[in-house]
């Protein structure tokens, strides 16, 4: 598997699937938005008919989450929220 770290290239960096169609995300974006080995990611096609690869938060982002006086269902509301920014973002850049 192979990526190509064109600075000039503004649409994102290429990767090449292996033969069992895997790819490789690349290292700056994995850190840059906190997806860590064993990590999972949302895979799904936009309304523009791109693929999308959105980073899913950990149960241990949630952690303590019920301790406070926000309820859960507003916490994911907000987590949804966030990740549909981010992935807003992903599409931008």
């Amino acid at each position: 598997m192979s990526t190509t770290n064109d600075p000039d290239d503004e649409t994102g960096q290429i990767v090449s699937l292996s033969r069992k169609g895997q790819a490789t995300i690349p290292k700056e974006l994995r850190e840059k938005h906190g997806i860590e080995p064993g990590g999972k990611v949302r895979i799904r096609e936009n309304d523009a008919g791109e693929i999308v690869v959105e980073p899913v938060p950990t149960l241990r982002e949630f952690r303590g989450a019920a301790a406070t006086d926000a309820s859960g269902t507003k916490i994911l509301e907000k987590e949804r929220a966030r990740d549909a920014e981010r992935a807003r973002r992903l599409e931008r850049d």
